[in-house]
């Protein structure tokens, strides 16, 4: 046997892995875990219990490993499965999907031996997974001539650009303000995106037979016209974080987030939990560009803290893992229903963020709210793993 047909039969048997199969599973399954672990590393380095983000800086190294780290994985996770749906051919899966899954963990253990690894090589390998699935992206677009969403590839792109951008500031400045902002604000938008990929389908669905009123709306000129103006509000507060015209795009941008959000039939959805947990997330879009705004403005009212992480622990976490949960469920053929463990973890991320956004309010109790943000994270993510792990690396329910 030739190599070239060895290595295709390797990989041909490979795909056969269940958690080979499509790339959400080791992507999600990973997310989750990550989630779980990299908060627990970072708060051990904040308090002096672990060392080994002392060259990259603690609060540095929580904000990229979050964002980044957890992140990435998610978007490689969601990118890898819509795919099939946006263009028809077949997933990445095999030997491929295990060489990036090897790819995004060597990023982690990168960052986790900094002791060990000079930072300008930890930022090389950490900065590969996002451009090799960048360019996945777009080769998909232009092979699948799936044109229409040529601006997801290029939301990825800019993923692994402001990865690149968050290293360099921490190597030659110290802090990765900028950066930090627009990893943010990409992944922002691309939530915004989900909205319209996920829930529209996923709640017609649901509303059809259940409800004789009003149905969600489809994509049209005016959800273009709120992620235009949420992009460009975006792009002016990563350039220009201070100052009144910054507040003015923000706020306008988040009301227009509101309107767009209501237009999606949320108020009848409120008995179906997953459903319902997809449009509190999102909830948190709008809310944190009024926060955002109101901190610009007002920072000693609303502590610039307090504002992110309606967006990071909010929108980010409690939105990505409702879709994580939905496609763990959807994808392998289960049906659309949640258990009571389900329930709990989706809950336990909801207390997790707006306890997370209370804490710099309510400074005669912001450690406890503090504690009870970190513990309703990685109880929603580490439930997460112990419910669906088993779902996500077995063979997918036939019939």
């Amino acid at each position: 046997m030739s190599a070239d047909r060895f290595i295709d039969a390797m990989a041909s048997g490979l795909a056969r892995i269940p958690v080979l199969s499509n790339g959400y599973r080791p992507f999600f399954l990973g997310a989750a875990c990550w989630a779980v672990l990299g908060m627990v590393l970072s708060v051990g380095s904040m308090v002096g219990r672990w060392s080994f983000a002392v060259v990259y800086g603690a609060a540095a190294w929580h904000s990229h490993e979050l964002l980044f780290g957890y992140g990435s994985a998610f978007v490689a996770g969601f990118l890898l499965t819509a795919n099939l749906t946006w263009t028809g051919r077949r997933p990445v899966r095999g030997g491929a999907l295990l060489a990036l899954v090897l790819l995004w963990i060597a990023g982690r253990v990168a960052f986790m031996t900094l002791n060990e690894v000079d930072l300008p090589t930890a930022a090389v390998i950490d900065g590969l997974f996002p451009i090799v699935l960048a360019a996945l992206a777009l080769h998909e677009v232009v092979i699948g001539r799936n044109w229409r969403n040529v601006a997801v590839a290029a939301l990825v792109g800019l993923f692994a650009v402001a990865n690149l951008w968050f290293h360099a500031e921490v190597f030659w400045l110290g802090v990765a303000n900028y950066s930090n902002r627009a990893a943010i604000a990409v992944l922002i938008i691309l939530i915004s995106f989900i909205l319209d990929c996920v829930t529209p389908t996923f709640t017609l669905n649901w509303l059809t037979p259940h409800s004789k009123g009003e149905l969600p709306t489809e994509f049209g000129r005016f959800d273009a016209a709120v992620l235009a103006a949420s992009a460009i509000a975006l792009s002016v507060w990563i350039a220009l974080p201070d100052g009144m015209p910054t507040a003015v795009a923000l706020l306008f941008a988040g009301v227009l987030q509101a309107v767009r959000m209501s237009r999606r039939a949320g108020a009848h959805i409120w008995r179906e939990p997953l459903k319902f947990v997809l449009r509190i997330s999102y909830a948190f879009v709008p809310l944190g560009f009024v926060l955002v705004g109101i901190s610009t403005l007002w920072p000693e009212a609303m502590p610039p803290s307090a504002a992110l992480h309606a967006w990071t622990t909010g929108a980010i976490g409690v939105m990505t893992l409702a879709v994580m949960t939905r496609a763990s469920l959807g994808q392998t053929g289960k049906p659309l229903r949640v258990d009571k463990v389900t329930r709990m973890f989706l809950v336990a991320a909801i207390v997790a963020a707006l306890t997370r956004v209370a804490a710099p309010l309510l400074s005669a109790v912001a450690l406890p709210l503090l504690v009870a943000s970190l513990v309703g994270w990685i109880v929603a993510f580490g439930m997460f793993v112990l419910r669906y792990g088993s779902v996500l690396i077995r063979p997918k329910t036939r019939g």
